[in-house]
């Protein structure tokens, strides 16, 4: 233990690392500069190298700095979260998952009866919110995410499902059962992009199209579809219900697109028993969409 680096200095350190600044951290922590700065040193003293390069009344990493900068914040935000559980039990605090909008609105609530059911000691709080997630500043315990970037290390994550895509439109696009793609409108949605060329790449399709149309929201896409102003590409749990109730069809079914949707922890699943409860329930039912 008496090898190990003070951990008030460390405190101290990942304040100045994350705000760049001596006086910004003596700020935040009620303290002056003098006392971080003299904190800060003690810090590089153990450790026998400098942190921090002192230049033009800034303060900048060093490489070890920046080593040690995530480990502090990977160290502090499991610190936080365990303290957090610590001061309400685990079974009375809500568990908060950030969803992305239109999974949420169009395939998550409409299901959370029966999560409600099976977990009624559950109280759960949907964030809606998309791309990385930042657990500690969002109050986050749990995100619903696909795998298209890269989540910080240290982040636990589960595999859900494989995702599955495939063009969608109103029942009146169809003549004859079949859809002439040439002849009709591409809807895209601003958040992905490449949704058509990932369709075509895996479907092995090479179809032309009369024009296209771009929204921002995958929500707005698929209501424009329901409306019959073109055909969408979309997720197969995202157009799930609407399939089933006969405001969509799928002409051409769906196929993998070597993306998956995966559940995003700050902590190990089975250290929290609502965390592993939601993940169990999420496979279970998502399972049955594809099919």
């Amino acid at each position: 233990m008496n090898r190990q680096p003070p951990l008030n200095a460390l405190r101290f350190f990942e304040a100045a690392a994350r705000l760049g600044s001596f006086v910004k951290a003596a700020e935040e922590l009620h303290l002056t500069h003098g006392a971080v700065s003299r904190q800060v040193r003690l810090l590089e003293q153990s450790l026998g190298t400098a942190l921090f390069e002192r230049r033009n009344r800034g303060v900048f990493l060093t490489p070890q700095g920046e080593q040690l900068w995530a480990a502090a914040q990977y160290a502090f935000e499991h610190l936080n979260a365990a303290m957090d559980a610590l001061r309400q039990p685990a079974r009375q605090a809500p568990l908060v998952l950030s969803c992305e909008p239109t999974i949420s609105m169009k395939w998550l609530i409409p299901r959370l009866g029966d999560f409600y059911r099976c977990h009624p000691e559950i109280q759960l709080h949907i964030f809606a919110s998309g791309g990385p997630v930042a657990f500690q500043r969002d109050g986050v315990d749990i995100a619903l995410r696909r795998n298209d970037f890269k989540w910080d290390v240290g982040v636990h994550a589960e595999t859900v499902c494989d995702e599955w895509i495939g063009p969608v439109c109103a029942p009146t696009l169809l003549k004859r059962k079949q859809l002439h793609l040439p002849a009709q409108r591409i809807l895209h949605t601003s958040s992905r992009r490449t949704a058509w060329a990932s369709w075509r790449g895996a479907s092995k399709t090479a179809a032309e199209h009369s024009g296209s149309q771009t929204y921002e929201h995958f929500y707005l896409t698929l209501q424009a579809a329901g409306a019959g102003l073109g055909v969408a590409i979309s997720s197969v749990f995202m157009a799930q219900d609407e399939i089933a109730d006969g405001r969509l069809v799928a002409p051409f079914g769906f196929v993998r697109d070597g993306s998956a949707y995966c559940l995003l922890s700050p902590l190990p699943f089975d250290a929290d028993p609502r965390r592993a409860a939601f993940l169990r329930w999420m496979r279970r039912q998502m399972r049955y969409a594809p099919a």
